[in-house]
């Protein structure tokens, strides 16, 4: 072979010095790399990564106080974790001051502080910038949290580390897996995550709440409560806490929230702690924090619960420490937001999304209720939403979860099946049956039969799918649940309180067929009632009884209590298991008259002033 041409020698120079990189530059020290990520997360998030992880900053907000030994431990498991290179990551150190309460100890408190200062101050940051906060006075624990972050972007996070944790050497590859996944790619992206936590899942701070038994597997999961060992935070719903936090606090209003051992914390330590403040906007909000769950009881982040604000002395960790040679197979795959479960502060499983379209969405839906026989179907035509989200209190109180609420497609609607309650869309519902297409109805009853119509569809589903269905109005309040005792009649009707029952019996099988719908449609301008007693009740006692069927007149004096605007002042009268009232009546006149019978359950935020967890 004879010797190259020379137009090949420059090719043969630029070849060798590409194979001289590739042996003797350092491997990329990439995520995959050591997480096996699944191929969604690999796929959806590639193209996000590159611009995202140049765009987005991460602060790692270190509160201390005076534990030296819990901040030096803390400050190396940081600097030993696996960073990037091109990816700055900065370090932010806050020092509480020392009470200054007395003076017999001055110095050794003095000596206290210097220690710190003079360790922070040598201590070396090569990934980004350190910056040391030295306050003057002592401030707590809730102004180090509160005061430590405010954000300049949408695209910067913080981590905070109080000082008796320890940091696993993957926690920042982990951290940024998650903010590139759940805030970056936005087939991934939901406004209501706040954030995640590296900490070991184990607390429900609902009383009488489940116990927290989740998969043997390893896997991540969607919780209200938040993560103080270890918890990064998402700019925007932190920002909104603040601005919540300021006007709460201004107004004099308390994080009390009944039913939470939060609230007892508080009551006890007062605004010596924060997080009441927070798990009370969570709650508010409906709003959920990422946690992982890893084999045996491992975490990114680990609490030497060292002696201080929150223990009295050293209760040691509360976990083992997830390392690199903790990694197998089963590591969590970074999985779509949609198929992660959602527990509240009960740990309670939410079901999102629950929205009902058509005839079909209704029959996936209906069995996910609660495992008992009947449905309540609950119509929000002509109700209010501060008034739905008092109904919705007082289910929870009584323990009823066996509902689906229907009424037009509003914002509010789409609200509540995002706080995992079901809905029907009574539009998107309407459209879907083909069979209502062909009905003829008059025009001057028309919003009222088609309203009718709905409900009436609904019941023949719940009919055929084996559910007897309570049909009744939300301008109510249910003060027990006696009412949804299993009754022996097949049809029930309170007319004044647009309440009907309809039992799943031969009986209801055989008038609730199409004809006795399109007998529905074509009542029209036919509805002989007063204008205000038309409602679905009235009209389906009508037909029924046309139909020569018996039902049963609800005798409404012994069983509600009715307000309006003539009779205030108004106490509960025993034995009544609802309070009614016409849709007519105005919102300050409903509330009046619900706090004087202690049934206005719902603060400010319109949320429920209490959490009631039944232990299942």
């Amino acid at each position: 072979m004879g010797p190259p041409k020379k137009h090949f020698v420059p090719f043969l120079l630029l070849l060798a010095f590409c194979i001289l990189l590739l042996l003797y530059s350092p491997l990329p020290n990439s995520i995959s790399t050591q997480f096996p990520l699944n191929p969604h997360f690999i796929a959806t998030s590639t193209a996000t990564s590159a611009s995202a992880s140049s765009t987005f900053s991460l602060t790692i907000k270190v509160l201390t106080f005076n534990r030296l030994n819990s901040l030096t431990r803390c400050l190396t498991s940081l600097s030993k974790a696996h960073y990037h290179a091109d990816h700055p990551v900065h370090l932010h150190i806050f020092v509480d001051h020392f009470p200054n309460q007395t003076q017999s100890d001055i110095d050794l408190k003095l000596q206290e502080s210097l220690g710190i200062l003079r360790f922070v101050d040598g201590f070396q940051w090569k990934w980004g910038q350190k910056v040391v906060h030295y306050r003057t006075t002592n401030v707590g624990l809730q102004a180090q949290w509160l005061e430590a972050w405010w954000p300049t972007s949408d695209d910067e996070f913080a981590f905070v580390v109080e000082d008796d944790l320890e940091l696993s050497p993957l926690f920042f590859k982990y951290l940024r897996a998650l903010i590139l996944n759940y805030y970056y790619n936005a087939s991934n992206f939901s406004p209501f995550v706040y954030g995640a936590s590296l900490q070991r899942p184990r607390f429900v701070p609902g009383k009488h709440g489940n116990k927290m038994l989740l998969e043997k597997t390893s896997g991540l999961f969607l919780y209200q409560l938040v993560g103080t060992w270890g918890q990064l935070l998402f700019p925007k719903p932190w920002k909104e806490f603040r601005l919540w936090y300021d006007d709460h606090r201004a107004k004099g209003i308390k994080p009390f929230l009944d039913g939470m051992i939060s609230t007892g914390w508080y009551k006890k330590m007062g605004e010596r702690i924060w997080s009441p403040w927070f798990i009370k906007f969570i709650h508010s909000r409906g709003y959920f924090n990422i946690y992982t769950k890893f084999p045996d009881e491992k975490s990114l982040s680990v609490s030497h619960r060292d002696a201080g604000v929150n223990y009295g002395k050293t209760a040691g960790p509360d976990s083992q420490l997830l390392d690199e040679n903790s990694l197998d197979s089963d590591f969590p795959e970074m999985k779509s937001l949609s198929t992660m479960k959602k527990y509240d502060f009960c740990f309670r499983e939410v079901v999102s999304g629950r929205i009902v379209w058509s005839l079909n969405d209704l029959g996936s839906i209906l069995p996910s209720l609660q495992k008992k026989e009947a449905v309540l179907l609950v119509s929000l035509f002509g109700v209010s939403e501060t008034v739905t989200r008092n109904l919705l209190c007082h289910f929870e109180r009584l323990n009823i979860w066996n509902y689906i609420f229907i009424g037009p497609a509003t914002d509010f609607l789409f609200h509540l099946a995002q706080r995992g309650h079901p809905v029907i869309d009574a539009d998107g519902f309407l459209e879907d049956i083909k069979s209502f297409k062909s009905l003829r109805i008059q025009e001057s009853n028309a919003r009222l039969i088609k309203e009718i119509l709905l409900k009436a569809y609904v019941v023949k589903k719940g009919l055929e799918l084996g559910y007897n269905t309570w049909v009744v109005d939300g301008n109510m309040v249910f003060v027990d649940n006696e009412i949804f005792l299993d009754p022996m009649d097949n049809f029930y009707a309170g007319e004044n309180l647009d309440l009907f029952y309809v039992k799943n019996s031969p009986a209801a099988h055989k008038i609730w067929t199409h004809d006795f719908l399109h007998d529905v449609a074509a009542m029209g301008d036919k509805i002989a009632l007063p204008s205000d007693t038309v409602n679905f009740a009235s009209v389906m006692a009508k037909l029924v009884g046309q139909k020569g069927i018996r039902f049963k007149r609800i005798d409404e004096k012994s069983f509600g209590m009715k307000i309006g605007n003539q009779n205030l002042n108004q106490a509960l009268e025993t034995n009544k298991k609802v309070v009614y009232w016409f849709r007519e009546l105005d919102m300050n006149s409903i509330q009046k008259h619900l706090q004087e019978m202690s049934l206005w359950v719902i603060d400010i935020d319109s949320s429920c002033r209490a959490v009631v967890c039944h232990n299942s």
